[in-house]
């Protein structure tokens, strides 16, 4: 007799499986959709629908130029895509050497450092410290301070080196005995075998390093500097109005409302753009690079 998960689903189950993921489906897509909507909106449609609107009613890009044109949500969103650019590259930069090296047993101080790592899963120092030490190397109100305490993971480490222990250790032997290098090795040997969980880590530290926050409201007091989510957190929750140049749309601003939703949309659009095309390396980055501790 088969196991209870192995045998075909009812028909109950199947309308309750499909209700439930049509309910989760609608919890994510419906917030989405009345941003979206209300940032085309114009002012009659917001003003006739008290606030957010659900249907549309024409559509207005005033808001979408008003970001566009200059302003602090242009250089906030330019301060965004270099931290996230800057940030993922050092980020892999450092992750996939230190994985790679501590992957392979025998490596120099190869338990003490991989202890080191694995100790910060249960021991956090703290926010004073962490804000003690990014402002007494200098890093304060730089854009450094925004890359630099959140270069390495250690849980995208241990995925990543979980990975490069799963790999032919014969294939890595024989490099090596045909003269080949560890960086070459790595270069030319584990990083083509390993594009699923470098595609699936790196997507990790961009949407990291693109919802960053929390990070610069501790660090940066230049508002010049704030990365979108900053500036989206300081319209939302400060409401704060955003500054903007209108000399691109003329006198007739779009509403407040509309500029908000705006930038919540330009938000969430990159990140939204780019999961499809790493999507399919899911299953077997994660899935491969969890497969050993």
């Amino acid at each position: 007799m088969r196991p209870v998960w192995e045998e075909p689903p009812s028909v109950a189950g199947q309308v309750a499986k499909g209700s439930v993921l049509t309910a989760v489906v609608l919890v994510v897509l419906v917030p989405l959709w009345v941003a979206l909507v209300t940032s085309v909106s114009s002012r009659e449609t917001i003003n006739a629908s008290g606030g957010l609107v659900v249907v549309p009613r024409g559509i207005d890009l005033s808001a979408y130029r008003i970001i566009f044109s200059g302003g602090q949500i242009s250089q906030a969103l330019w301060i965004s895509v270099l931290v996230t650019v800057c940030g993922t590259a050092v980020s892999l930069l450092v992750t996939v050497p230190a994985a790679y090296g501590l992957s392979r047993p025998g490596s120099v101080g190869h338990r003490g450092l991989l202890f080191f790592f694995l100790l910060t899963f249960l021991v956090h120092p703290g926010l004073v410290p962490s804000y003690l030490v990014v402002t007494g190397v200098g890093l304060k109100d730089t854009l450094w301070a925004l890359i630099l305490p959140s270069a390495l993971n250690v849980f995208n480490f241990v995925v990543v080196r979980a990975f490069f222990q799963n790999l032919p250790g014969e294939l890595l032997d024989s490099a090596r005995v045909d003269g080949a290098g560890e960086l070459r090795i790595l270069w030319r040997i584990v990083l083509p075998l390993s594009k699923a969980v470098v595609a699936v880590v790196g997507l990790f530290y961009a949407v990291g390093y693109w919802n960053i926050w929390f990070t610069a409201l501790l660090y940066i007091d230049d508002n010049e500097k704030f990365p979108i989510q900053r500036v989206l957190q300081t319209f939302i929750l400060a409401g704060q109005t955003p500054q903007t140049s209108g000399t691109a749309v003329g006198t007739a601003l779009p509403p407040t409302l509309a500029i908000k939703m705006a930038v919540v949309v330009v938000t969430v659009a990159p990140i939204a753009a780019v999961y499809p095309f790493v999507q399919r390396h899911f299953t077997r980055g994660v899935i491969l690079g969890a497969v050993k501790g």
